[in-house]
């Protein structure tokens, strides 16, 4: 056997083995890397703090708190802010998980490239918020709180009815002819052909 074949056989021992080192450091960076993925929450609140919703990692929402404020929104209106209260924290999740590829395996990995690309595309910016519709006047809208302590109104009494005017007296007719006493100009209520 030849010498050089004893020096073949250590040098490809030794790079197997550095190929294993690497793997082994490589995985344990990534089993890293995932757990530090795994435990990334982004939070995003409405403008007044009325609204309050934490997603996970996999963009799945995990808190809603909603304050008092809350129940003053049409509903319509309160479901769309959440939506897009959802949608907000989902966006920060691929910088978050970026962070966490920058600490373990590194940014230029491609397999972490690979993760961080399906992480923008599942994840990309929200659309922008919708603007407040403008109000035409300087009023300020005022809401009035709901009470449940309803009084039934109390009856009035029904006002008199009004008197009735005293009616003028009638005039005096003539007084009528006796029925037997017969005038050919008169035909009374008898008929003028008898």
């Amino acid at each position: 056997m030849p010498e050089d074949f004893g020096r073949d056989i250590g040098a490809t021992e030794r790079m197997v083995r550095e190929w294993q080192e690497r793997a082994a450091e490589k995985a344990e960076k990534f089993g890293r890397m995932q757990q530090q993925i795994q435990q990334i929450s982004a939070t995003e609140s409405s403008k007044d703090g009325a609204i309050q919703v934490t997603v996970g990692s996999g963009g799945m929402l995990e808190a809603l708190q909603l304050s008092e404020a809350a129940s003053n929104r049409p509903m319509a209106k309160l479901g769309a802010e959440i939506m897009r209260m959802v949608q907000a924290a989902q966006a920060k999740i691929p910088e978050l998980m970026q962070q966490a590829v920058a600490d373990t395996v590194g940014l230029e990995d491609t397999a972490a490239q690979h993760v961080l690309g399906q992480a923008r595309k599942y994840f990309p910016e929200p659309p922008e918020d919708e603007p407040e519709p403008e109000r035409t006047s300087n009023l300020r809208e005022m809401q009035v709180p709901m009470e449940d302590d309803y009084e039934e109104p109390q009856r009035r009494q029904a006002p008199a009815p009004p008197q009735r005017p005293v009616a003028p007296p009638r005039e005096q007719q003539p007084p009528r002819r006796p029925a037997d006493d017969f005038d050919d100009d008169d035909f009374g209520s008898g008929s003028f052909l008898r």
